[in-house]
């Protein structure tokens, strides 16, 4: 049963667990400035469309080597400005 998180593991808290990720990938756990942007980008991006495009776009952006805060600006950008 998931807790008040959404979590199916008590006690573990998502910078836990992207601690430990990190380490198991080899890199660097972003810090609580990097994770909003990239929620804030998620966010636009499921809003905008399907709940589905939030985790890409961030993996979109990782993969294309864009910061999470100018992939934000890009992506509000993208979805204000873009043919509806």
């Amino acid at each position: 049963m998931s807790d008040e998180t959404g979590s199916d593991a008590p006690g573990t808290t998502a910078v836990e667990w992207l601690a430990g990720f990190a380490e198991v990938i080899g890199a660097a756990a972003p810090g609580a400035e990097v994770m909003n942007e990239l929620l804030d980008l998620a966010g636009v991006a499921a809003h905008d469309s399907e709940r589905m495009a939030a985790p890409i776009a961030c993996w979109m952006a990782g993969v294309a080597g864009v910061n999470p805060a100018e992939a934000l600006e890009r992506a509000r950008r993208y979805a204000a400005d873009r043919p509806r």
